[in-house]
């Protein structure tokens, strides 16, 4: 190989893995905690809205003052470990959902790690699940 065919090769690999790691910083930045409250907060409602689209399910839910919040769930496959799937809440459904709001508090955006919905309780993350 020529000098000039490696510097190519080098110039490629460097403009192939820089694209990728930009590509990842929106992801690691929505997939992180770092947005949310370090503590969790109640949220009593009345489901509007289910949506299991990926990258996360998620419900809209009005709260008794009105105010719509998404709630984000975890990916479909940890959610659905969870026992909560699409036929889990219905429209007007009562909800209590434990988790993490958006430190902006002009967002009514909550990261959920518990949800109680028709008496059922799903722990989408167990493992974050702070009830002091």
């Amino acid at each position: 190989m020529t000098a000039s065919h490696l510097n190519r090769r080098r110039a490629l690999h460097l403009a192939i893995g820089g694209t990728l790691a930009v590509a990842a910083l929106p992801a690691a930045a929505h997939h992180g905690w770092n947005w949310a409250e370090a503590a969790q907060s109640e949220l009593k409602g009345t489901v509007r809205s289910v949506s299991m689209v990926p990258p996360h399910p998620s419900l809209q839910v009005a709260a008794a003052d009105g105010v719509v919040w998404l709630v984000d769930l975890g990916n479909p496959g940890l959610t659905e470990r969870a026992g909560f799937t699409a036929a889990s809440a219905k429209q007007g459904n009562a909800i209590v959902i434990l988790g993490n709001r958006a430190l902006d508090k002009t967002k009514m955006y909550m990261k959920a790690v518990r949800l109680t919905v028709g008496g059922k309780t799903y722990d989408i993350y167990p493992e974050r699940i702070r009830t002091n």
